[in-house]
C-alpha cells in the first residue's frame, strides 16, 4: 500500500526532484506532476491522491485559491503547503483554505517524506520556524480575549493545543506533557468536538481567533 502523492509546483528542478525522491522510496507513490493549479484542478476528480504538496507562488491561480477549489471538488483532501516564503498572513490564509500543514522548500528529503506520512496519518506538520512566525502574529493581532467563549477546555486541553500550534506532532506532545500518544489522541478529539472543527490547522486557527491560546 503506497501513499500517492501529487506535486504542484512550477519549478520544474523542484518538481522533478520531489517526483524522483517519492517514486524512489518504499510505500510512497508520485500519481502527478503539475505546473500550474488550472491543470491539477481539471484532473483532480479522476487522479488517485493521498496528499498533495502545493507551492503557494504560483502562476496564475496561486496555491492558497487552489487549497479552496482542490477542497471543493475532494473535501477529503489532504495538501500539504511548500513555500519559500517565510509570511505568517499567507500560511495562515492558506491553513485557513484547508491546508493541513506548511513546510519551507529547503526542508531535507527526509523531513518531507516524514510530513507526508504525517499528512496521510492524520497531523499536521509544520516547519518550527513557520510555526513561530504564525503564533507571533496571531498573538499580536488577536490579543483581545474573549472572555464569553471559553469552549470548556480544560487546562490540559489547552497545553496540548497549545504545543500543536507550536508544530508538535502527537509523540512530541506526549513526550513533554508525560502522557502516552493514545491519551493525546483523546485529548485532539476531544478538542475537536468542543472547538466544532474537524483537522489540527482549523483548531489551531479557532484557537488563535477567539484568544484561547
Amino acid at each position: 500500500m503506497s501513499i500517492n502523492v501529487i506535486v504542484v509546483e512550477d519549478n520544474k528542478t523542484i518538481r522533478e526532484g520531489f517526483a524522483t525522491l517519492i517514486n524512489g522510496t518504499e510505500g510512497y507513490k508520485c500519481t502527478g506532476v503539475y505546473s500550474n493549479c488550472e491543470d491539477f484542478l481539471s484532473e483532480l476528480p479522476r487522479k488517485e491522491v493521498d496528499v498533495v504538496l502545493m507551492d503557494i507562488g504560483l502562476p496564475g491561480m496561486n496555491g492558497i485559491e487552489g487549497v479552496k477549489a482542490a477542497k471543493e471538488i475532494k473535501p477529503d483532501l489532504d495538501i500539504l503547503m511548500l513555500t519559500v516564503y517565510q509570511d505568517s498572513n499567507k500560511v495562515f490564509e492558506a491553513l485557513c483554505a484547508g491546508a493541513c500543514g506548511y513546510l519551507v522548500k529547503k526542508t531535507p528529503p527526509t523531513k518531507l517524506l516524514e510530513a507526508i506520512k504525517e499528512v496521510y496519518n492524520g497531523g499536521s506538520p509544520m516547519s518550527p520556524q513557520i510555526a513561530r512566525l504564525v503564533i507571533t502574529v496571531f498573538q499580536e493581532n488577536h490579543a483581545v480575549k474573549n472572555g464569553n467563549e471559553n469552549f470548556d477546555l480544560t487546562k490540559r486541553e489547552k497545553e496540548v493545543l497549545v504545543l500543536l500550534s507550536e508544530g508538535n506532532n502527537y509523540q512530541e506532545i506526549g513526550d513533554t506533557l508525560f502522557i502516552s500518544v493514545d491519551t493525546v489522541r483523546h485529548h485532539i478529539r476531544n478538542i475537536y468536538r468542543k472547538l466544532h472543527v474537524h483537522s489540527r490547522s482549523e483548531a489551531v486557527a479557532k484557537a488563535i481567533r477567539k484568544g484561547l491560546i
